[in-house]
């Protein structure tokens, strides 16, 4: 991926949900103008989420996605609709597709609510409108047809206008920069590192320093100390991988602010405060208690990973308790949460802000708290007060929970 790629995280999710041979397919493959999804007169053609990163105009960058019927049938059915209702937890915008001729059902009138219940902007595409259809008495709906091209353009302009304004994320780092300020970036290159190329929280910091007027300067943990003494003045910040925050912490004066990607990721796009609060679980663990450790992503594990080798080992030094791990990755996290005393959850940078604040709203109401891969190594290294100390706000918060 180069810097000028939008990754798939920031791109705006838009689903289509429905029956089989609703038309969902067809009308995907109208507004796009591309041959994206298979169509097929026969039920069930779309048997798992299909997702396409493009240029959708007037919007822009978006991923489309592609969704099984919802009235499948049968034990693969089950899972086909399972799959196709956790895409709602990432989507930004839903279109709801009806078969303009038949009507919704109670399937669909059930999906409606489920969609307003979340808070998902909506509408609803009523198509083969070129055969008859009506409105059949269900709100915020329009008439098209992929086979004629009917209202395809002002459906493409109403699910612009369903994109909330100021919908932009919270910046990485940049509000914290002035331009000129100099950003130390510490990336450990060894056999986890992906070969050729920098993993996708560096890019993107790196380009929100850039956009800043701030100038990234980026070394490897072992070089720190002579590149600090090599530059001609003090850095804004250093932010380090936080698998050398123990390293990093060491070589760093105390007057230079330390943080880590990580970090920089839960303000970026989930909740900094909580998952701060949700690490005090640590000091009290218990023998046996259950931890969850998700990522965003899948990948092939290393000998010395760190979801599922390096945080359990830290996480049980800390506490000095025997411990339970069980681990997801990509689109799985469990529904239930309940058996866990803790969730520890990547920075989410391969996860889109709609999806990751769904994750922290689950936890957050079945009552599990949820801390973060960088605020949780901090606190195991004993620096968590210094990582966070460049958000007045949250240092604030565990003083004052020091004290009580």
């Amino acid at each position: 991926m180069s810097l000028n790629d939008t990754p798939r995280a920031d791109r705006v999710h838009i689903g289509f949900f429905g029956r089989r041979n609703a038309g969902k397919s067809s009308l995907i493959n109208a507004v796009t103008g591309q041959n994206l999804a298979i169509v097929s007169d026969v039920l069930g053609t779309t048997t798992d989420p299909v997702y396409k990163a493009m240029e959708l105009l007037p919007l822009g960058p978006v991923v489309v996605i592609d969704t099984p019927g919802l009235d499948d049938t049968g034990a693969l059915g089950v899972e086909r609709v399972k799959k196709a209702r956790q895409v709602l937890n990432k989507t930004d915008i839903a279109i709801l597709v009806v078969d303009g001729q038949t009507g919704p059902d109670a399937g669909d009138r059930a999906l409606l609510k489920l969609i307003e219940e979340k808070g998902i902007p909506h509408l609803t595409a009523l198509t083969k409108a070129d055969l008859g259809t009506s409105t059949h008495d269900i709100s915020n709906a329009i008439r098209v047809s992929a086979e004629t091209g009917e209202n395809i353009n002002a459906l493409k302009e109403r699910i612009a206008r369903l994109l909330p304004e100021g919908a932009e994320k919270a910046p990485i780092v940049g509000d914290l920069l002035n331009p000129l300020e100099l950003v130390v970036l510490v990336v450990p290159i060894d056999k986890a590192a992906p070969k050729g190329r920098l993993i996708l929280p560096q890019q993107q910091t790196i380009r929100d320093i850039l956009d800043s007027g701030a100038t990234a300067i980026v070394t490897r943990d072992h070089e720190l100390k002579e590149t600090l003494a090599a530059l001609g003045k003090k850095p804004r910040m250093v932010i380090t991988d936080s698998q050398v925050f123990a390293q990093v912490d060491l070589a760093v004066p105390p007057d230079i602010p330390l943080t880590s990607f990580s970090i920089l990721f839960a303000r970026h796009k989930g909740d900094l405060a909580s998952a701060v609060a949700g690490v005090r679980v640590l000091n009290n663990l218990a023998d046996g208690d259950r931890i969850l450790i998700a990522e965003g992503c899948t990948h092939h594990r290393q000998c010395d990973d760190i979801g599922t080798v390096k945080l359990p080992r830290w996480i049980e030094q800390f506490s000095g308790k025997n411990l339970t791990f069980d681990f997801t990755g990509g689109t799985e996290f469990p529904e239930d949460l309940s058996p866990y005393r803790l969730i520890v959850h990547c920075g989410g940078c391969m996860v889109n802000e709609r999806e990751m604040k769904y994750r922290i709203a689950q936890a957050a109401d079945q009552g599990i708290p949820m801390t973060n891969y960088g605020i949780l190594i901090a606190q195991t290294q004993g620096i968590l007060r210094r990582s966070v100390a460049l958000f007045p706000e949250i240092a604030a918060l565990l003083d004052e929970a020091a004290h009580s």
